[in-house]
């Protein structure tokens, strides 16, 4: 179906919705590589008129990526929840972003109709929206899940403690692990990106963390952030796996790419059920993505690289997770040039995963060839905090030193802590407390305090 917007004497015409809504995106360096970016500042105002005026039920009769040929369209036409949709299938776009923004509308509201959004519709909403609409509309959301402890909840802030090493050493993952609890970090989960991809170290590294969690009785959980299949091949060994990791994409062609299908996602999240290593909760899953996979990929059909970000959202939530992980700045400056591209991207992504009822989480980071610094990681993690972000990353000193980027560190936390009064997920600021680490307000005790017992505890040196 064409579509036609006319501004003053001149009138605009797009071959589909598809092209409508990649004219309508904000610019980002991943649609001009694509090929299908607006050419002018004018076609993209024109596209977002456009875009304002169409029904949201068109977003049900035309796909963007056919859906014959690809599971993730089925998995979002199948799964489409008719009565959750019902009180908004009277909007147009512009009308629906007029609702979210409006006092009508709450987390009671929105967590009713997260089943009748389409990963489309959130993407197309979120391209007639300014930044300040991004914030306002996601700090209304709240998504809670639960595993050992209970994240999500408003006024809390939730911190994965990353502690990757360039060898995977014990001795240097285990520092950096006892370094970030010293900070308070961990409660979103301990998870470690391997810099091998042997069997026998990933089991290495389960045994480590779980004896860590275990002897600490810690309630929180650990990750090995590895391809799915190699955790399930873990579980059947009998390891001690807590959350079961995998990227994904927006297209079943990309996912493809990264060696997976729905199929294995679901055989991955029943492995992990069948554990039964939670104790509050059975949210068993950890997602990340990133803008820009799918044409890294050579498999985006043709679509906008923030659509087939929320579409790997549908994907998400068939699978109930405890995390999802937006990765904003790590695929580079082909995908997402600059600072203003990255911060406009990250509040995109984390407001289109919770309008679908996602526990959204950010990985505030850039490459060191990308066109950013800290300042624009400060300025995007005061928005996503004030927004309502469920967790963030931290990082000995902001930088991996195995994946080469800079992210958020153990110190960044603190600032936004401070600044917005955020807490941790209650279970975990106890036990932080009960430990010596924070005091009765949260706040941190200082090394003198609570080192000592930690090492004595883990065994390690003073």
């Amino acid at each position: 179906m064409a579509y036609r917007t006319i501004i003053g004497q001149q009138s605009w015409h797009f071959a589909d919705l598809k092209e409508v809504m990649a004219k309508a995106t904000p610019l980002r360096s991943g649609d001009m590589l694509a090929g299908i970016a607006a050419g002018s500042a004018q076609e993209n105002v024109a596209a977002k008129l456009c875009l304002a005026d169409v029904p949201l039920k068109a977003f049900l009769s035309e796909t963007f990526v056919p859906y014959e040929q690809d599971e993730v369209t089925r998995l979002i036409i199948d799964g489409h929840d008719a009565q959750a949709f019902a009180p908004i299938a009277h909007l147009t776009v512009g009308g629906f972003r007029d609702w979210l923004l409006s006092d009508a509308v709450d987390a009671a509201v929105l967590a009713r109709i997260a089943r009748g959004i389409t990963p489309e519709m959130a993407a197309a909403v979120s391209k007639l929206m300014r930044n300040q609409d991004l914030i306002l509309a996601a700090r209304k959301a709240s998504v809670v899940t639960r595993f050992r402890n209970t994240i999500g909840l408003a006024g809390r802030l939730s911190v994965r403690l990353q502690p990757n090493h360039p060898t995977d050493d014990r001795a240097g993952i285990a520092a950096s692990v006892v370094d970030g609890l010293m900070y308070g970090c961990g409660d979103a989960v301990i998870g470690v990106n391997p810099a091998s991809d042997s069997v026998e170290v990933m089991a290495d590294l389960a045994r480590l963390f779980d004896g860590l969690i275990a002897k600490l009785e810690m309630p929180t959980q650990s990750c090995i952030l590895t391809h799915v299949t190699t955790t399930i091949a873990l579980i059947e060994q009998g390891l001690p796996i807590d959350l079961v990791f995998q990227s994904i994409a927006g297209t079943e062609s990309a996912n493809r790419s990264f060696g997976i299908d729905l199929a294995v996602l679901k055989e991955g999240h029943e492995a992990g059920l069948s554990l039964k290593r939670g104790t509050v909760g059975d949210n068993v899953m950890y997602f990340e993505t990133g803008q820009g996979s799918a044409l890294s990929a050579g498999a985006h059909h043709g679509v906008d690289q923030q659509t087939l970000e929320a579409r790997a959202y549908g994907v998400a939530r068939q699978f109930a997770p405890l995390l999802v992980n937006t990765v904003v700045g790590f695929i580079g400056p082909e995908y997402l040039y600059d600072g203003k591209q990255i911060i406009r991207a990250g509040l995109e992504d984390h407001f289109c995963g919770k309008l679908l009822g996602l526990p959204m989480g950010c990985d505030i980071c850039y490459t060191n060839h990308a066109e950013a610094d800290q300042d624009d990681m400060d300025t995007l993690l005061t928005l996503l905090g004030t927004a309502g972000i469920n967790f963030i990353m931290g990082i000995p000193g902001a930088d991996d030193v195995m994946l080469n980027y800079q992210s958020t560190s153990f110190h960044d936390q603190l600032y936004i802590r401070e600044v917005l009064g955020l807490r941790r997920a209650p279970e975990f600021e106890a036990w932080l407390e009960r430990a010596g680490i924070v005091d009765a307000a949260g706040r941190l005790r200082g090394e003198a305090a609570a080192l000592p017992q930690l090492t004595r505890t883990l065994g390690l040196a003073a």
